[in-house]
């Protein structure tokens, strides 16, 4: 699929100024998980596709992320997606299963952290992009479109808990124990985000988030090791490559 970057005057920049230091003329409203279970359109739309069928085919992704646009006066939108993608791009599992959310039945252990699949790792995410592009020409300019990943460490946790946890204890064990494994880990992840954000960026989302989700779960010595670095080299990368693209 080509890339349409014909896209329609942008009538709302609040939110971008706001990113980028700029005075709006009024405070942006953005609410992150705008799909919202509560939307009724939503579970009608949810009840009649898997979870991950509507991430992974660029149409349904289109329609739910439009559905909170129809209704409230926002300030911005988020492509429906999941930074679980990332680990099934990888070669693990992942199941949205009712009342429990995202499981992965067969979490990440240190003899399988050679069967990762980086390469093509970003091809086989290009859904997302593509989901990006026809929402961004949906939109019509109304207002502007992110992009997001989950970060290294934060995608790192899901796939050795094998899902979310309370205290993602076997997740930090790898940090104690395996400290040499987790750098690897957490640089196969980032090298894919990067190059996954430079993606989506390039199919057309005007601004990109990385959600730590569970940043909070580390002391600060362990931030300071395992994750701070890479999100410092997460931003300078994507930066740089876009400039070289451009």
């Amino acid at each position: 699929m080509s890339i349409n970057r014909n896209f329609p005057p942008l009538k709302n920049d609040r939110l971008l100024k706001a990113a980028r230091g700029e005075k709006p003329d009024k405070l942006p409203v953005w609410i992150m998980r705008q799909a919202g279970r509560f939307l009724p359109e939503f579970q009608e739309y949810r009840a009649k596709h898997s979870f991950f069928e509507i991430c992974q085919t660029p149409e349904q992704a289109c329609e739910v992320t439009l559905m909170p646009l129809r209704r409230f006066d926002l300030d911005a939108s988020i492509i429906f997606s999941d930074i679980l993608v990332i680990p099934q791009a990888l070669g693990l599992k992942v199941e949205m299963r009712p009342g429990v959310g995202p499981v992965l039945p067969d979490p990440l252990t240190i003899d399988l952290l050679p069967t990762l699949k980086s390469e093509g790792a970003v091809k086989r995410l290009e859904y997302v992009g593509q989901a990006i592009n026809l929402t961004r020409h949906s939109i019509d300019g109304r207002v502007p479109l992110y992009g997001f990943t989950g970060s290294p460490w934060t995608l790192m946790g899901y796939m050795i808990e094998g899902g979310g946890s309370k205290t993602y204890s076997k997740a930090k064990k790898w940090l104690y124990g395996y400290p040499e494994q987790s750098h690897s880990l957490i640089g196969l992840l980032t090298d894919v985000i990067i190059d996954y954000l430079v993606m989506q960026i390039e199919y057309g989302a005007q601004i990109v988030q990385v959600f730590d989700s569970n940043a909070e779960y580390l002391n600060k010595k362990l931030y300071s090791i395992f994750c701070l670095p890479y999100l410092k080299k997460i931003s300078v990368e994507v930066r740089r490559k876009l400039k070289e693209k451009n």
